[in-house]
């Protein structure tokens, strides 16, 4: 081999030499550009939107379940609906008072006229759990409640409007709730014996015997228009409209014994 021809082999070895040092160069350069750090932060992006995905398919989900359910939905608000409807009906009929006062009328008013019973006569003890109820006194006989004959709302509808008023049919019907309390109190009043009235009632006592022996009276309920003071029924403007709409609808029937006027019960036909 000439020296020419070694010189020329040399040239290109070097040269060839030069070429992959400078691409080892690039490779090193574009190493440090993406560090090994970075895997493990590419590998939590991917986790987290993974999990995100898993989340907005379980909303996918979650809405699928409440567009069925809408349906079912409606049909149940309809239904309240309804029921509503016909519960408010009947509170028109039934006073919200009504339940309270036939439970607890009978029992307050003979404590108040005989407190020496204290519930005991009358079969209102205290019981506790596991004990059986005592029994109750057996009424006189002929006695019963008072009658509570209740306003419907087609008959008050039918009044005029100028006899009707701004009446309810609520303070119609606590009303007459208020009138079964009054003469349950007056026919205590008469069947009671003086050993068991109070001194201060005494008086009025003769006077309610008295009067219930009068024709026309006697055997029905009744009280005076000085027992009417609440609470429903009042003697103020309301009160004096509740009686003539009573009265006209063949509730109640008035009549005068004395100074007194006297306000009769009447049963439903």
């Amino acid at each position: 081999m000439d020296s020419k021809t070694a010189g020329s082999s040399l040239d290109s070895l070097m040269s060839s030499f030069n070429a992959r040092i400078t691409q080892l160069q690039e490779l090193v350069i574009a190493r440090n550009m993406y560090p090994v750090s970075s895997i493990a932060d590419l590998s939590a992006v991917d986790a987290a939107v993974s999990a995100m995905e898993l989340q907005v398919q379980a909303i996918k989900d979650r809405l699928r379940e409440e567009i069925e359910a809408i349906p079912k939905t409606k049909k149940l608000i309809n239904a309240s609906l309804r029921q509503q409807k016909k519960l408010q009906n009947m509170s028109l009929h039934v006073p919200s008072q009504m339940v309270d006062r036939m439970t607890m009328s009978t029992s307050e008013t003979s404590i108040r006229l005989f407190p020496e019973l204290s519930g005991q006569d009358l079969g209102f003890e205290s019981m506790k759990l596991g004990e059986e109820p005592a029994a109750l006194p057996k009424e006189k006989k002929g006695r019963g409640s008072p009658p509570m004959w209740y306003v419907t709302g087609s008959e008050l509808d039918s009044l005029s409007s100028y006899m009707r008023g701004r009446l309810t049919l609520e303070k119609v019907n606590a009303a007459i709730n208020d009138m079964a309390s009054y003469a349950e109190a007056n026919a205590q009043l008469v069947a009671a014996p003086k050993k068991k009235l109070l001194e201060n009632l005494w008086e009025k006592a003769l006077e309610i015997r008295d009067i219930a022996t009068m024709e026309g009276i006697k055997g029905k309920f009744f009280f005076l228009e000085a027992d009417i003071k609440g609470p429903a029924l009042k003697l103020d403007n309301t009160g004096k409209a509740i009686l003539t709409v009573l009265r006209h609808l063949g509730r109640i029937n008035e009549t005068r014994v004395g100074h007194h006027r006297v306000i009769i019960l009447q049963k439903p036909q």
